[in-house]
């Protein structure tokens, strides 16, 4: 079965959580098999607090704004069943979940106070900091290093922020972050004079595409592949990181 991700950012009227901070917005964006299903959950929510002007200046989500906004207690059950078992990928995650247990543990419902017994958590700031050491990793820089457009993100917000770290995530473990195909390049990988390397801009494929045709590898180019696996592995020291995912699927 396709593992299934969320790809989750919090407002909030402030930070720390410890003072009293709460969260007024929650965005979600769904995938499965590293593609968006276009399920997405968001919310603004009163907080019965007001937001300092600080975080107002980050997010722009006023106090008035949030007057009539549901409580985190009128949508907990639906936010929880949209995360419930999934893979969270967040930027910064120790500041969301700690937010999202504050939410769950104030209603109090300590089963939900603790989200990573529910979910597994990949935090994408940790991943680009181990990628690229000594150099900025917000998520802004992050675009900029890999050709998403967030040209939009004049202030944050939750759900725009989700939809833009998934193309994030997607291109940061995608293995290729830009496709040449400059008709004069030297050489086959794009390298050449006259060849365009920076990275192409994420297009959207209509969802109601004529699905292509699948081309199965037969026995003989299965055995192959294998075999091409196994000096590979000998080489490198170890199994490739694929054949480690599948391992660990298996006995998970």
């Amino acid at each position: 079965m396709a593992t299934r991700s969320v790809v989750l950012d919090t407002e909030t009227t402030g930070m720390p959580v410890t003072d009293g901070h709460r969260i007024i917005e929650i965005g979600c964006v769904e995938l499965i098999g590293r593609r968006l299903t276009g399920r997405h959950f968001h919310v603004y929510l009163q907080p019965d607090r007001e937001s300092d002007e600080g975080a107002i200046g980050v997010h722009g989500i006023t106090n008035e704004f949030l007057v009539g906004k549901p409580r985190f207690a009128e949508v907990a059950d639906e936010f929880f069943e949209f995360i419930n078992g999934a893979q969270l990928i967040i930027h910064n995650a120790a500041f969301d979940v700690g937010f999202i247990n504050n939410e769950f543990a104030l209603m109090g419902q300590q089963d939900r106070a603790d989200i990573t017994q529910h979910c597994t958590i990949l935090d994408t700031l940790m991943m680009a900091r181990e990628r690229h050491p000594g150099q900025r990793n917000s998520l802004d820089a992050l675009c900029k290093r890999y050709g998403v457009d967030n040209s939009g993100r004049e202030l944050h917000g939750a759900l725009l922020d989700s939809e833009i770290l998934a193309d994030v995530y997607l291109t940061m473990t995608g293995g290729q972050t830009s496709l040449s195909l400059a008709g004069n390049a030297s050489d086959g990988n794009g390298t050449g004079e006259g060849a365009d390397n920076s990275a192409t801009e994420i297009r959207r494929l209509p969802a109601d595409r004529k699905p292509g045709r699948i081309i199965r590898a037969t026995e003989a180019e299965l055995a192959e592949h294998q075999v091409r696996l196994e000096i590979i592995a000998k080489s490198a020291g170890a199994p490739a990181l694929w054949t480690q995912l599948l391992e660990a699927e298996s006995q998970a």
